[in-house]
């Protein structure tokens, strides 16, 4: 089982390790990591593993294992192979992880500006998009800019608890994903919320505050279907 630190601290950038696990392709397992295993709409993080003897081992993807675990470090081809028992450093890279967290806090707010069930979503480098259940067309992009700036603006913190299975079966308004499920399976789920603005099941990174996620568009508006919006929004 990997302890997946970057649910409690999304800004921790390195995090030492000890290797538990090698699959057959050459995925390194570690017992606790600060790379976010891809999930959620959110992609996996890269970065690079830091031997004791300096050399590094280059992160191309992070995915979780077949039991949900245990979170599965995919190397770059042709890196040296990891040794079970050996110490290294988990660092992650930076300039990738940061836009994904600032989208990921943004789509959070698109949802509220737009109060319809969600189903689906994906997060990019400085990108990402919501697919909305609206019978209706009429969105228009600069409205929704406009809307997104003042939560933005409110600098509102960002933070997260945890409540039981139980809890979210009794409030199923908390969840506004249609096709993602909240990660479920180990007798609790993780709430962010967005103080006085939103609250709702994710296991993804966030910024603390709104603040942090700067200039943001609505860049695209497209129809997916009869009752389908795709919705794109970028950081400027």
């Amino acid at each position: 089982m990997t302890e997946p630190l970057f649910r409690d601290d999304a800004y921790l950038r390195a995090a030492p390790a000890t290797v538990i696990a090698v699959t057959p392709e050459g995925g390194v397992v570690l017992d606790r990591t600060v790379f976010y295993a891809q999930g959620g709409g959110q992609p996996g993080d890269v970065g690079r593993l830091l031997r004791q003897d300096g050399s590094a081992i280059q992160v191309a993807n992070t995915v979780y294992g077949p039991d949900r675990a245990s979170i599965v470090h995919v190397p770059a081809p042709d890196q040296a192979p990891l040794q079970v028992g050996e110490q290294v450093t988990a660092e992650l890279d930076w300039e990738r992880r940061f836009p994904r967290m600032r989208v990921h806090t943004a789509l959070h707010l698109l949802s509220v500006v737009l109060p319809y069930p969600v189903t689906g979503g994906s997060i990019g480098d400085g990108d990402g998009r919501l697919d909305f259940d609206i019978q209706e067309a009429g969105l228009d992009k600069a409205e929704l800019t406009e809307k997104l700036h003042a939560l933005v603006d409110r600098d509102a913190p960002v933070s997260f608890r945890w409540i039981t299975d139980e809890e979210l079966d009794a409030n199923p308004g908390l969840v506004k994903t249609m096709s993602v499920k909240p990660p479920r399976g180990s007798g609790r789920v993780r709430l962010v919320e967005i103080d006085g603005i939103d609250l709702q099941p994710c296991g993804g990174t966030h910024v603390r505050r709104t603040g942090e996620i700067g200039q943001v568009v609505v860049s695209d508006i497209e129809k997916k279907g009869k009752q389908n919006r795709r919705v794109r929004i970028r950081l400027g």
